[in-house]
C-alpha cells in the first residue's frame, strides 16, 4: 500500500517525464487523465459522495 507522499512522488514524477518527454500538450493530457483517475478512485473507495451532488 502506497502512502500519500509515495503517491504525490509518482505522480510528480509522471508528469515532469510527460512534459519532458512529450511537451506541453502530453503534460496537460496526463494531469487531466490523473485527475480523473484520482476522483474515480475516490468514488469506488467511498471517500467522495457524488449522489449528493447528482440530485436536485
Amino acid at each position: 500500500m502506497m502512502n500519500t507522499a509515495t503517491t504525490g512522488l509518482a505522480a510528480g514524477m509522471a508528469l515532469g517525464f510527460a512534459g519532458y518527454f512529450g511537451g506541453f500538450w502530453a503534460f496537460l493530457l496526463v494531469l487531466a487523465l490523473g485527475t480523473a483517475g484520482l476522483i474515480v478512485g475516490l468514488v469506488v473507495q467511498g471517500d467522495l459522495d457524488v449522489r449528493g451532488r447528482r440530485q436536485r
